[in-house]
C-alpha cells in the first residue's frame, strides 16, 4: 500500500460526509503522518458544516465546528494525495474535471465495502448515525 503524505474526502459541498469523514479520521492513531483534508465539487461560497452532523460529531465526541468548507482544485491533485470520494458519480466527475488525478477512489471501494456513501438529506439524522457508527467501526 502507498504511504500517502494526504488524504483528502470529497463530497458534493464539503458541508456534511466529507468534514464526517475527516473528523473521524483525525481521531484516530495513524500508522504515519499525514495531512487529512476535506473538500466540495461545487462550494460556492464559505460555509460551515452542517448542523446535524456536527451534532452527531459532538455525540461520539468529536467536533468539526471549525471547519469551512473549501473547494477541490488542481493544486489539490497530486501523487502523494489519496482523492476518497462519497458516491461513483463523484469519482467519475472528478475524473472529467481532472483526468490526470492519479490515486481517486470511493470510500467503500478503499474499505472494501459495497455502494456508495448515500447524501445526508432532509431529515435523515438517523441515516447520519448509521454512517458515523460504520466508519467508526
Amino acid at each position: 500500500m502507498k504511504h500517502y503524505s494526504r488524504i483528502l474526502f470529497v463530497d458534493a459541498d464539503d458541508t456534511a460526509r466529507a468534514p464526517m469523514a475527516k473528523a473521524i479520521l483525525q481521531s484516530k492513531e495513524l500508522p504515519w503522518p499525514m495531512e487529512i483534508g476535506s473538500r466540495g465539487l461545487v462550494v460556492l461560497f464559505p460555509q460551515p458544516v452542517n448542523q446535524k452532523v456536527e451534532a452527531v460529531l459532538a455525540r461520539n465526541g468529536l467536533s468539526a465546528k471549525d471547519h469551512t468548507t473549501t473547494p477541490l482544485t488542481a493544486e489539490d491533485i497530486n501523487d502523494d494525495t489519496l482523492l476518497l470520494v462519497m458516491e461513483d458519480s463523484q469519482r467519475e466527475k472528478i475524473r472529467e474535471d481532472f483526468p490526470d488525478a492519479p490515486h481517486l477512489q470511493t470510500i467503500a471501494g478503499f474499505l472494501r465495502l459495497a455502494g456508495d456513501i448515500p447524501a445526508f438529506t432532509g431529515n435523515r439524522l438517523p441515516n447520519t448515525e448509521n454512517v458515523m457508527k460504520r466508519w467508526n467501526s
